[in-house]
């Protein structure tokens, strides 16, 4: 029960320190006048996965290494299957040509380069493990992708909308005074630190407690909780008809765990890939490739129909795998 209540705890407290570092980072930077650009597509970025790279450099530098697997493996695959699928109950989700072009076969392709470097076993005769090279690959995937967004806004002078429809915008323009957002931009780095180890040991606990896998904690409780800065920020932008930003919001968070979180977190410690660990990803895989037809269709919109086999998907997941958990 102790682990059980330190566990929620460090979850509440690691999205109070991700909230405080965007909030923080995103005003300091408008004050020394970095270009919001550049604040949307990183500090913004960084802010809203906060929670799970503290979670899995945390988890790297314990050992939890199952751990760190099951949060970002099981953050991605709810934020498909679960937040999405919500937010489109609640509204229909209109999507920009631009997430369905880019972002969205980004997503899918990070996903299936993942799963292929998963499969050690078959290419190398090695236990599947994602080492210090697969590391790097992730990490040159996301510079790539980075350098592509932030080339193709520069070169068609666009704005970025998930920016502009952020309350860290506003919160940028009503605050001036410097010491403010750098007293909260350090504040919500201990604080992610702090929180950081409070979860992963209370996890691990947890996970003994029940005799269940770390991986398996890591999947459903830890991913959930971490990602509930994205549920909030994706729900609140389908009721305000903020549709960019709802699907922005899920596919770039995808993006950055995967590619970024888990690039930083095998580059401390190598993740060995779980027993069903492999049965996650092509799970991920499958509902990444699921949202680009719904995605593309002739209306470009996430009806309520397609929400809710979004949500019944991610429900089976979760039923299915509890069950192979139980049984061993």
């Amino acid at each position: 029960m102790i682990d059980a209540l330190l566990l929620f705890i460090g979850i509440a407290l690691l999205i109070a320190g991700g909230d405080l570092l965007v909030r923080g980072a995103s005003s300091l930077a408008g004050i020394l006048g970095i270009s919001p650009l550049i604040i949307g597509l990183t500090i913004v970025a960084f802010g809203t996965s906060s929670p799970e790279l503290a979670v899995n450099v945390a988890a790297a530098l314990k050992g939890s290494t199952d751990l760190s697997f099951g949060n970002i493996i099981g953050s991605n695959i709810a934020n498909i299957g679960l937040i999405l699928g919500i937010a489109a109950l609640l509204k229909p989700i209109k999507v920009h040509s631009a997430v369905i072009v880019r972002e969205i076969p980004m997503m899918l392709l990070a996903t299936v380069a993942a799963l292929v470097m998963g499969f050690d076993h078959v290419l190398r005769s090695e236990p599947g493990v994602f080492d210090r090279s697969d590391a790097l690959m992730f990490l040159l995937f996301f510079c790539v992708f980075m350098f592509y967004n932030i080339a193709d806004v520069l070169r068609n002078r666009r704005s970025d909308p998930p920016l502009h429809e952020s309350p860290e915008t506003a919160w940028v323009k009503e605050n001036r005074r410097l010491w403010v957002p750098l007293v909260m931009t350090i504040s919500g780095l201990v604080l992610l630190v702090l929180a950081g180890r409070l979860t992963v040991s209370s996890a691990t606990g947890v996970a003994r407690a029940l005799h269940v896998t770390e991986a398996f904690i890591g999947l459903f409780l830890v991913a959930v909780g971490t990602s509930l800065p994205e549920l909030a920020t994706t729900v609140m932008a389908a009721a305000r008809s903020q549709s960019d930003l709802a699907i922005g919001n899920v596919v770039g968070s995808n993006i950055f765990n995967l590619l970024f979180i888990m690039g930083i977190t095998a580059w401390i410690r190598p993740v060995p890939i779980p027993p069903q660990g492999l049965l996650d990803l092509m799970f991920a895989a499958c509902l990444s490739l699921v949202l680009l037809p719904i995605a593309a269709s002739g209306r470009r919109t996430i009806t309520r129909a397609e929400g809710a086999m979004l949500l019944i998907l991610y429900i089976a997941f979760i039923i299915g795998r509890g069950w192979m958990s139980a049984l061993g």
